[in-house]
């Protein structure tokens, strides 16, 4: 899995340049981290409706459209997929109520 996540990483860090008329992630990145992050929440929605519905294809597509503009979201952030993973990888075996307890409140 962390292989398809690199290269979707890599490419995706390599079309942010690209010429926005031929490269969706170039036009998105062009649109700014806003547009970024709301596609990003609509991904979300679509994904809970679809598994509302018990859609399973439609929580495949969804889920994959939402890493994808989560992918295009750290990128613009300069954070890596690996630093994402890193956590998770952190926080196995920790249980979830253990470790949000733990979390600073603000």
């Amino acid at each position: 899995m962390r292989a398809t996540l690199q290269t979707l990483e890599q490419t995706i860090r390599q079309r942010r340049t690209a010429d926005p008329s031929t490269s969706y992630v170039a036009k998105l990145t062009a649109r700014g981290r806003g547009k970024i992050a709301q596609k990003v929440g609509e991904e979300a929605v679509e994904t809970v409706i679809a598994a509302m519905e018990g859609d399973r294809g439609g929580v495949i597509g969804e889920s994959a459209d939402l890493l994808f503009h989560l992918a295009v979201l750290l990128a613009d952030l300069d954070i890596s997929l690996d630093e994402v993973l890193d956590e998770l990888d952190r926080r196995e075996g920790v249980s979830g109520i253990v470790e949000k307890a733990a979390r600073p409140t603000d």
